[in-house]
């Protein structure tokens, strides 16, 4: 058997090509997770994140608003609170609250690709 060839490591560990006696590709051999990774992709689910491997979506899965931007969410959500936002701040404010919302569609979206990749997450 030859080893696959472009795509880096990871592709090299998952694909495997069979060659007849002439040494010509005849087959392919992809190792379970690729090949879920690639039913995935072909399943034209529009929440999967097809393209990222196991280590990508669990990083997503658990990433977090940068602490510089949280903390300035919670202190734009205090003010708020008490009717204190000056214009730009309400505008600073709906911008974050934008980024949190998007990025806890990711955070879902990849947790959905891993459950389908192997029906249990153990992303928080």
């Amino acid at each position: 058997m030859d080893e696959g060839a472009g795509g880096g490591k990871q592709m090299a560990d998952s694909v495997r090509y069979v060659t007849n006696e002439q040494g010509e590709r005849v087959g392919v051999l992809l190792d379970v997770e690729l090949y879920k990774r690639l039913v995935i992709s072909s399943s034209l689910d529009p929440e999967d994140l097809p393209g990222l491997n196991r280590d990508e979506l669990e990083a997503l899965a658990n990433c977090k608003l940068a602490l510089a931007d949280q903390k300035r969410l919670d202190e734009l959500i205090s003010k708020n609170t008490d009717a204190q936002l000056l214009s730009d701040e309400v505008a600073q404010l709906d911008r974050l609250l934008a980024q949190a919302d998007h990025l806890t569609i990711l955070k879902t979206r990849a947790r959905y690709t891993l459950w389908c990749l192997d029906g249990s997450v153990e992303a928080s």
